[in-house]
């Protein structure tokens, strides 16, 4: 699979541009603010129906437009798909394959696999547990549609058990049967995500270590470490033990989505107690060990985005990324850099070819 064009119309800073991809390695290389990143969003757009680098979807048109369009243009099996989104302001995402509009855009999801390395996975080290459970639900997600349509369902219904909980605190009033129902529904979700999740992790984590052993040509030993409130209880007792708490919080302060994962180097929090090179290493084997695992689950070669890789990495750590290129481990590769001569010295001794576009 690799991604043959793409045509932005008034995404972000682009009014109107097409790009025609090599099948290997593209480059985008210019001064900051010129729009190299921008490019790399609307790539991952086409994959997930949603920026990597802001929320908000209207604030992804450009300035004083109406609408953006993305739309890209894939091979994949020997056949041509195109895929296209749009957005209009006052109106809907439209999400379309080859002509036809997506009912749920989580039916996409997974269908043109993508992993993203980018400054801004800092993110999963210093922000908050959010940010670590929606990568390992992006994840499981690329490969489990299921997956993810039972995280769909569980957020729904944890939404209106909240809901009720805040229905109560304005009425003074309560009703356990009530409450029971959407107790219920959470648990059966709940629990197939917490099997997934568990599952998961046992296989991922040991590609993860490989990865950083192989990057950081070191031999400190590093983890990831699921924490779960259903380790050590049965989903309906921890909510019927919360219960007191959530009516005076009025909203469910206990369950999976309460979830997170331990960052750890030598048995320390990394975010505490890790180098900055060591964080490095650590969030690009976590990307790395995403891409394996993508890969293996999916049968296909993800397409492999790198944002401003080399102005962040040393020269060792971008050797050893590059020479994984070379061992065709990688299908389509994207790189953004502010240097074209540092750019054109590393993709040269792939021996793979490459496209440059000067933006």
């Amino acid at each position: 699979m690799h991604l043959q064009k793409i045509t932005l119309v008034n995404f972000k800073n682009f009014e109107s541009q097409t790009f025609d991809f090599q099948e290997k390695i593209n480059c985008f290389v210019g001064n900051n603010g010129v729009g190299k990143t921008n490019v790399l969003d609307a790539i991952y757009y086409l994959s997930f129906a949603k920026s990597y680098f802001n929320s908000v979807a209207t604030q992804n048109i450009r300035h004083s437009e109406e609408f953006f369009m993305i739309e890209g243009a894939y091979k994949i099996n020997d056949k041509t798909d195109t895929v296209v989104c749009s957005l209009k302001r006052g109106n809907k995402k439209v999400v379309k394959r080859n002509g036809k509009a997506y009912e749920k855009f989580s039916d996409h999801i997974g269908y043109l696999p993508l992993v993203i390395i980018s400054p801004a996975d800092s993110d999963l080290i210093t922000d908050g547990s959010d940010t670590r459970r929606k990568f390992i639900d992006n994840v499981i997600s690329q490969s489990d549609n299921q997956y993810l349509q039972t995280i769909i369902k569980y957020n729904k219904v944890l939404a209106q058990r909240n809901s009720l909980l805040k229905f109560f605190a304005v009425n003074r009033a309560f009703d356990a049967l009530n409450l029971q129902v959407y107790d219920e529904q959470l648990e059966r979700y709940g629990l197939i995500i917490y099997e997934k999740r568990k599952t998961f992790l046992e296989e991922f984590i040991p590609i993860f270590k490989k990865r950083y052993e192989v990057i950081s040509s070191s031999y400190e030993i590093v983890d990831l470490v699921y924490k779960t409130q259903l380790d050590s209880i049965g989903f309906l007792e921890l909510l019927a033990q919360n219960v007191a708490k959530d009516r005076i919080l009025q909203y469910t302060s206990a369950g999976i989505h309460k979830d997170d994962l331990t960052f750890e180097i030598e048995g320390y929090p990394v975010k505490k107690f890790g180098s900055q090179g060591q964080q490095k290493s650590y969030l690009i084997a976590l990307k790395l060990a995403q891409f394996d695992f993508i890969k293996k689950q999916s049968n296909l070669k993800p397409i492999l985005l790198l944002d401003d890789i080399f102005d962040k990495l040393d020269d060792l750590r971008v050797a050893q990324i590059v020479n994984l290129v070379n061992n065709n481990e990688f299908g389509q590769l994207f790189i953004t850099d502010t240097h074209r001569e540092r750019t054109e010295e590393v993709v040269k001794t792939t021996k793979q070819p490459y496209k440059i576009f000067q933006l």
